[in-house]
């Protein structure tokens, strides 16, 4: 059985000074603890498949390793959110490359297709849409697959696995191709979980389109908002193409099922389909978006003639009233000059000239009239 296991160097941790002890910086990205805990922790579920059925649930991943014979027998192996030091156990075990338990420690990796040796390594990114708060959900999936054993480790709650297991089990046929059929089984999973988010995006964005015409001054964050998610969901289904791609290359050049190629050219079609989609996404939005700024200036532009004709029409009363204060204020302006009663007032003690006062403030008023209703002003 040890020459069937794929072994390579672990990462080595220090004994000595305490500059040995600090983690890697890449270490340090990862957000969650690093308590010693036992690797039996995490495992979600461990089972041992011969002619695609079960023969064995092991305890233990030590227990799996010895139920596998010198046959065809193969173990599946799923952690939940593994710890450093479990991860590490779980390496040790099944022999990994150190570079790629050191992705699978940190976590935060972009999807991608890795072969070390006679082992597998693919990360992938699933995503789920929530309905309540019409949000993307993004997780993250690593799988090794070696010769006769899969060791998933999960680092968020999608997708569910047990969903795979459960139709793998029910399908003996397909399961008895091994380890292939799984990892197909797992890629279908993740592939086909992306068609709920991209209903979700599209009714998010029929709706942005619907706000937007009707002026929403909210819908810019909004816009925004779906723009990052949809970035984000094309960081994770564009590198599937080439990863599909290069997995259907090896299982025709390693003489996989024909039948098993052409469920792997299924999902690859559906996988090219939701990137298509995507791009179209970020397309529309960067559409949505350019179209809002037009509306949003547009609307500015009414907001501004409004207020310039609000200011015009402020402007023209302005002068009718400043125009009647002008002439009412003439003949008080003479009512009070003659009104002062000075003794050395000629016009006082004149016999007309209480009518050449009348006369004088009536003729005043008459040419401020006509000198303003010349200028507009009336």
């Amino acid at each position: 059985m040890a020459n069937r296991r794929f072994r390579a160097l672990l990462p080595k941790r220090g004994t000595g000074s305490s500059a040995e002890h600090e983690r890697a910086p890449e270490h340090t990205m990862d957000p969650r603890g690093h308590q010693p805990v036992s690797v039996e922790e995490s495992v979600v579920q461990a089972a041992v498949y011969r002619d695609g059925r079960r023969t064995d649930t092991p305890a233990t991943l030590a227990e799996a390793l010895r139920s596998l014979p010198e046959d065809d027998s193969m173990a599946w192996i799923g952690l939940y959110r593994p710890d450093e030091a479990q991860i590490l156990a779980a390496a040790e075990q099944f022999g990994l490359h150190e570079l790629a338990v050191e992705d699978a420690i940190v976590a935060h990796q972009r999807p991608k297709l890795e072969r070390y040796g006679d082992t597998l390594f693919m990360v992938l990114r699933a995503a789920r849409y929530i309905d309540e708060t019409e949000e993307v959900d993004f997780g993250e999936l690593h799988v090794f697959v070696g010769r006769n054993f899969v060791l998933t480790v999960r680092h968020s709650e999608s997708p569910d696995l047990a969903v795979v297991r459960k139709r793998m089990e029910d399908e003996p046929e397909l399961l008895r191709l091994g380890t292939e059929a799984v990892l197909y089984g797992i890629l279908d999973a993740v592939v086909d979980g992306y068609a709920p988010v991209v209903a979700g995006l599209q009714n998010d964005i029929d709706e942005i389109e619907t706000e937007v015409f009707q002026g929403d001054p909210a819908v810019s964050r909004r816009i925004y908002e779906l723009s990052r998610e949809v970035i984000e969901f094309q960081r994770a289904t564009r590198p599937l193409i080439s990863i599909l791609n290069g997995l259907a290359a090896g299982f025709a050049r390693d003489g996989v099922d024909g039948e098993l190629q052409r469920h792997l050219r299924d999902v690859a079609d559906h996988a090219t389909t939701v990137v298509e989609r995507v791009n179209s996404f970020r397309q529309v939005l960067a559409d949505i978006l350019s179209l809002n700024a037009t509306l949003v200036a547009q609307q500015q532009n009414t907001e501004m003639k409004a207020l310039t004709e609000a200011s015009y029409a402020q402007n023209e009363e302005i002068k009718k009233v400043s125009a009647w204060a002008a002439i009412l204020f003439a003949p008080t302006l003479i009512g009070t000059v003659y009104g002062m009663n000075f003794d050395f007032m000629p016009e006082t003690h004149w016999l007309l000239g209480y009518p050449f006062a009348l006369v004088l403030m009536v003729a005043t008023c008459v040419s401020l009239y006509l000198v303003f209703k010349r200028r507009g002003w009336l």
